[in-house]
């Protein structure tokens, strides 16, 4: 999510979450760059974004690649992603897959710094949700892509195909964290008081770009 500048130099080390195995929902944390360097905004003349990718297990796998990043964000106005500084492939923990808790992405901002970060999926496609059942509100932020709910020991779970989950991250993840840019920049910062106008913002945002990128998947 998105707070103001000084909520979120990047000294105070906070992370504002979107998505979690299927939820969305608020999570802050502590010590999100303890494992790596801080991060700078990219030096004059440096290009936009910069891009990170982070090793997965055996298990996991990032569905788009840094190429097909870079078509999608230049299909989009120029004004909506130039201030965005960094791209992040992260990886996941396989613990918090399996009880549906492993993000999906999120936008980070603070101190001159636009960060958007896209997490590994499972190799098996396999969108879990834990053992309780999703609810169909849930469900419906996925029905233009994936209807395949499924249950097994481990609980409830989307199952994907490598195309459509694809498609799901570069027409509705990483347009929805987009939005959030576009409007942080350009409208309102994050209160816990708007924060459903910011998540709507973000869903129509990606919703009506989508449209614009899906010659991407003939």
């Amino acid at each position: 999510m998105i707070r103001n500048r000084k909520e979120t130099a990047w000294k105070k080390n906070r992370r504002f979450s979107d998505f979690h195995g299927g939820r969305m929902r608020l999570k802050c944390t502590d010590g999100i760059f303890k494992r790596y360097h801080d991060l700078l905004p990219p030096a004059e003349g440096e290009e936009k974004p910069v891009f990170f990718i982070e090793n997965t297990s055996k298990d996991f796998y990032y569905p788009v690649t840094v190429d097909e990043i870079k078509e999608t964000l230049e299909k989009l106005p120029k004004e909506h992603v130039e201030t965005i500084t960094h791209v992040w492939l992260d990886k996941v923990k396989t613990k918090d897959y399996l009880t549906g808790e492993t993000l999906q992405g999120e936008y980070i901002c603070g101190s001159g710094v636009y960060l958007i970060k896209l997490y590994a999926v499972p190799k098996d496609n396999k969108m879990r949700f834990g053992q309780k059942k999703p609810t169909n509100k849930q469900l419906s932020f996925y029905k233009s892509y994936c209807m395949d709910l499924r249950h097994d020991k481990k609980g409830w779970y989307l199952q994907w195909t490598s195309e459509k989950m694809k498609q799901y991250f570069l027409e509705r993840l990483l347009l929805h964290e987009i939005g959030h840019c576009v409007d942080f920049i350009y409208n309102r910062h994050f209160s816990k008081a708007n924060r459903k106008q910011l998540e709507d913002f973000a869903d129509s945002y990606a919703m009506v770009w989508g449209n614009s990128i899906r010659k991407l998947f003939p």
